[in-house]
């Protein structure tokens, strides 16, 4: 397969061509999200960012497994294996069993998901549904001498660990550093080391979710899930390893050592991170009060929101940032995001509007166009270059149905080709701006347009103006031509 697609690996801090393990096939696991709450606007970055890295490689003719667990177990306040379960917390919170949490949490996870236009990953796992293979992970690394147990949990041993592998590979922290910021052991710790976490945890009387294990009755660690997970239906080693930055200094530094503790490999060839979202420059967090979830985005029912936007509009906010950098929410940004969509969506909406004409050819070299195009995503899927790129389709869509241009129908097919598989297959926009039957809209724009004709034929011109602009304010534009007046989205 011939392509120039490059991607940046956090794992040695650059770009690599990206060349997968199999010909033609790629593994790839995300990290999906703990369903104990509302999911919030970092975790659908994130998801939204992998959605168009698995988009495009489909595109590239790619056969993708794209894995995405649910975390509905074995996740506790701390990333230190310290703190209350989440889900029993919530669970007594709410007076529900934890399934119901899970539940109640995964639907709305996969209800905003739609909204955001993602496609469903080729397989979802669940902790709760691979505890079998969590235990069987546990019991290999320990028999590789990688774990030890104490009084019925099961720590990694990351002293014994770090002799023969570097536990900071993804990170390139330094270990000194790492344990300078741990605090000591104190006299009731049964681990051996600062650094070492749990792989299997004794469940205390008061605990709801428990599995029997050979070491005890209890509830997997956190991390152990993903590595058992992503080898089973990826295998020891894969292609893609994903997830949102904050991952990276414990969880995704523990699955590779769990990882290559179990199988003596190191789990992913390319690990790719999603940066931090910002609000108005600061850190985006509930204790900041600066945080809101995507409902309230959409609807605007939030202090530090003047709107609310459409999950299409936030989707193109969001591709307009790298997804490597930070990406800063403000009305202001999100006003001049929702004004780009618009143009875009209604740009695209007058194609089916031109009429072609002969073989008149524009003076464009749409090929020359449609490298530049891949050769932003090729960039490690550098969708806001993609952007400032379909942009020029745009101004050269709009100069063609305001007859500064003709093009003949072969062209035309081309350029619907380009903004089909450019925005709406690769990008994974689609056109909600107007909801409703498309019959019903243009009926009604019809008997707006006889109206305004009329005022302009008793010479009221007072309020065939006001009519144009009352209806831009809503964006819908009204073009004046010899066939009649035409109108489109804005």
């Amino acid at each position: 397969m011939q392509h120039n697609l490059a991607v940046y690996n956090t794992l040695t801090r650059k770009k690599e061509k990206f060349e997968p393990i199999h010909p033609n096939l790629v593994g790839m696991y995300v990290c999906g999200p703990t369903v104990y709450s509302d999911v919030h606007l970092g975790n659908c970055r994130t998801f939204v960012s992998f959605d168009l890295i698995f988009r495009y490689l489909l595109h590239l003719g790619y056969k993708v497994r794209y894995v995405r667990n649910i975390t509905d177990a074995g996740h506790l306040e701390g990333d230190n294996d310290e703190g209350d379960d989440k889900f029993a917390k919530k669970a007594k919170l709410e007076q529900l069993e934890p399934m119901e949490i899970v539940q109640k949490y995964t639907l709305g996870f996969h209800d905003v998901l739609r909204m955001f236009n993602t496609l469903p990953p080729s397989i979802e796992p669940t902790a709760t549904g691979h505890i079998s293979e969590q235990i069987e992970m546990v019991k290999q690394i320990i028999d590789n001498g990688y774990a030890y147990e104490v009084n019925g949990t099961v720590y990694f041993d990351v002293d014994k660990y770090v002799k023969a592998h570097n536990y900071t590979v993804l990170t390139n922290r330094n270990l000194e550093d790492m344990l300078n910021n741990t605090r000591e052991l104190g006299g009731q710790d049964e681990k051996r080391g600062r650094l070492d976490f749990a792989l299997w945890i004794k469940a205390k009387p008061e605990h709801i979710m428990r599995w029997p294990a050979p070491w005890s009755v209890g509830f997997p660690g956190w991390h152990i899930e993903c590595s058992a997970m992503s080898r089973k239906y990826l295998g020891d080693q894969f292609d893609i390893h994903g997830g949102g930055m904050d991952l990276a200094a414990t969880h995704h530094t523990n699955e590779i050592a769990q990882s290559e503790a179990c199988n003596h490999v190191q789990p992913a060839k390319y690990w790719m991170h999603t940066n931090m979202l910002t609000v108005n420059g600061a850190r985006m967090s509930k204790s900041a009060g600066n945080g809101f979830l995507p409902g309230e985005l959409f609807t605007g029912n939030h202090p530090l929101l003047e709107k609310g936007y459409s999950p299409m509009a936030v989707r193109f906010f969001m591709l307009q940032a790298h997804y490597r950098s930070t990406l800063d929410f403000s009305n202001e940004a999100l006003d001049a995001a929702e004004k780009g969509y618009k143009r875009l969506m209604s740009a695209i909406a007058l194609l089916d509007k031109i009429t072609p004409v002969g073989k008149t050819k524009i003076d464009v070299d749409l090929d020359e166009l449609r490298k530049r195009c891949h050769a932003a995503m090729d960039d490690d899927f550098n969708s806001p270059i993609l952007i400032a790129e379909l942009f020029d389709a745009v101004r050269l869509i709009n100069s063609i149905y305001d007859g500064k241009q003709q093009v003949n129908a072969q062209t035309l097919d081309s350029i619907k080709q380009l903004m089909q598989e450019f925005v709406f297959d690769i990008m994974g926009l689609k056109d909600d701006q107007i909801a409703g039957d498309s019959e019903s809209m243009d009926d009604l724009m019809e008997l707006v347009i006889n109206l305004r004709n009329e005022a302009k034929q008793n010479k009221d011109f007072t309020t065939s103006d006001r009519i144009r602009q009352e209806l831009s304010a809503i964006g819908i534009q009204l073009k004046d031509s010899k066939e009649g007046t035409l109108w489109n989205k804005i």
